[in-house]
């Protein structure tokens, strides 16, 4: 158990249509002590969303007034609607020893990483643009209007991959939820971390 060890920041971009809340939802069910950071925004609530487990959804002026208050780690205005970052949320998490993960558009990784830099940022590319145009389709959720926006929005979020710490291509699912994981695990494995989890068998070993 991580008991009273600080946590680590996971964040994961991709563009809209890549599968990373399929993903980040598969992670999160699969990993111990990982904790999803659920953002607030202002968009419509979409047909079976569920307010306070997919989103916080709130009105603009709420929004305005907590951007003003310093309430959120990060923020921004996508599609018109704003999306923003529970400070005091994530810190909690942390704090109480869990790993917290942000599912976010590469603009609010840039903002977290400005204020957090040791927070580690993934970035997920779909296998191909014909693929990213398919995904969007199936999911019908969107106009044909709205889908070219976001294929042409898609194009510039994809120029901002190499930001990222790391990168997973999510062409087959599984292979990329591993990809994921194996993120997770490595980083857990390192010695700082190592050494405070297992302080208590480091301590005999050196007696």
């Amino acid at each position: 158990m991580l008991g009273k060890l600080v946590g680590t920041l996971f964040i994961v971009s991709a563009p809209s249509g890549t599968g990373k809340t399929s993903l980040v939802n598969a992670l999160v069910r699969d990993t111990n002590h990982l904790k999803l950071s659920i953002s607030s925004t202002t968009r419509t609530e979409r047909p079976r969303e569920i307010d306070g487990y997919h989103y916080y959804f709130i009105e603009d002026a709420k929004f305005q007034q907590k951007i003003t208050a310093g309430d959120f780690l990060e923020y921004a205005k996508v599609f018109g609607n704003y999306y923003g970052t529970s400070q005091e949320s994530v810190d909690k998490m942390l704090h109480e020893g869990h790993d917290v993960v942000l599912e976010i558009d590469w603009q609010g990784a840039q903002q977290i990483k400005k204020r957090r830099p040791d927070a580690i940022s993934i970035f997920i590319l779909p296998p191909s643009i014909n693929a990213l145009k398919e995904r969007l389709e199936n999911r019908g959720q969107d106009s044909k209007e709205i889908i070219d926006i976001r294929m042409k929005k898609s194009m510039n979020e994809i120029s901002h991959y190499h930001e990222a710490d790391y990168l997973v291509i999510n062409d087959d699912f599984e292979d990329a939820l591993k990809g994921l994981k194996t993120i997770i695990r490595a980083h857990r494995l390192k010695t700082a971390k190592q050494a405070v989890i297992n302080a208590h068998i480091i301590k005999k070993l050196l007696r």
